[in-house]
């Protein structure tokens, strides 16, 4: 269920206006479905409003923030949201509100491309910003979009950073980065291995994080004495964690090439969708168990969205098959990221 949103002044520590507009501004900035967003609460406020200042609010956090203005979301989702705003504003029977069509005509001016951006807001005030496509399925690969399982396994990962903080962590499937980028500014791991095989996806991916001021090792910042040389300097002046992208194929990857990593903590979304890719999965895994220099295994967490429940129940069964040993990891409690509060996601950790 998801968490219940503050709604009154002595609640949230402001005016409800105000709670109401910093809830638009984290759906929006993200890309939130827009038939999740507050609108029966807008309505409420609206009623009961002498003008339009809560719709005005709502704008500046949203369509005319900063972010948006740097890394908008698609024409599409700026052009729907700000028609349903409309509708809610016209409803009341109130005089036109001259920004919200300006900001309408602006958008319909605007051309549509084949990237959009999305922000995610932490904790902390930053943010984690993605380019991906507006296409779920584009070259070739679901892996230039952000999956719900990744966002909840990020939303649990800012609620247990004790298991990232200063240890080196490999990520299976990064995607296009949302977890890894997360964990990386807030949970302070000491190294970050974030892989991947689609070339198109790992291109998308280390633009990306530098994108998100966080610097990759020298050896994948380029090929050139310039480029190595500047990559050092920027990694130099840089706080966060050693970063490498690293493209691994579950089936072709060695015992060795995964030594190398060194990783205390594998993690891995939206993976368990394909008996086939679950094979391939379970493989690496067993890998990953067997090449610890120290003798100690690493800790192995796998977030999915449970689509199909016999998928869920075969990954399970090839887990016992092999000797893997699993345990379901609790929820977690804050609701910080805009995915679908209906998907049964789930959390498993590894064990042997």
């Amino acid at each position: 269920m998801e968490e219940r949103q503050p709604r009154h002044a002595s609640e949230a520590g402001q005016a409800p206006e105000g709670s109401l507009a910093h809830r638009f501004q984290r759906g929006f900035l993200a890309g939130k479905r827009l038939s999740d967003f507050p609108w029966e609460d807008l309505e409420e406020i609206l009623k009961n409003s002498k003008d339009s200042s809560p719709l005005l609010t709502i704008l500046q956090k949203t369509v005319f923030h900063p972010m948006c203005l740097k890394y908008p979301p698609s024409v599409k989702y700026r052009r729907c949201f700000l028609s349903e705003l409309i509708k809610k504003h016209e409803s009341t029977g109130a005089e036109p509100l001259d920004q919200l069509y300006e900001a309408l005509g602006d958008v319909l001016n605007s051309e549509e491309t084949t990237h959009c951006y999305k922000n995610y807001l932490l904790p902390s005030g930053d943010a984690v910003t993605l380019c991906e496509t507006v296409a779920i399925i584009s070259q070739g690969t679901t892996g230039l979009v952000t999956w719900d399982a990744g966002l909840y396994l990020a939303e649990w990962a800012l609620e247990n950073t004790a298991v990232f903080c200063n240890r080196s962590v490999l990520e299976l499937g990064s995607g296009i980065g949302l977890t890894g980028i997360a964990i990386c500014k807030a949970c302070h791991p000491r190294a970050y291995t974030f892989s991947d095989h689609h070339e198109c996806v790992l291109q998308q991916l280390s633009a990306n994080i530098r994108l998100n001021g966080l610097f990759l090792q020298p050896e994948v910042c380029g090929h050139s004495t310039a480029e190595h040389a500047a990559c050092k300097a920027e990694l130099a002046r840089s706080q966060g964690p050693n970063i490498i992208v690293a493209e691994l194929d579950w089936n072709l990857v060695t015992r060795e090439r995964l030594m190398e990593l060194q990783a205390d903590i594998v993690i891995a979304a939206d993976v368990v969708y394909d008996p086939e890719l679950t094979q391939s999965l379970i493989g690496a895994v067993q890998k990953l168990f067997s090449c610890s220099s120290d003798g100690k295994a690493p800790e192995v967490y796998i977030a999915f969205a449970i689509r199909n429940p016999d998928t869920y129940c075969g990954f399970q069964a090839e887990l016992d098959k092999v000797g893997i040993r699993w345990e379901v990891v609790p929820n977690p409690r804050k609701h910080l990221f805009p995915y679908d509060r209906r998907a049964n996601i789930t959390i498993l950790r590894l064990l042997v």
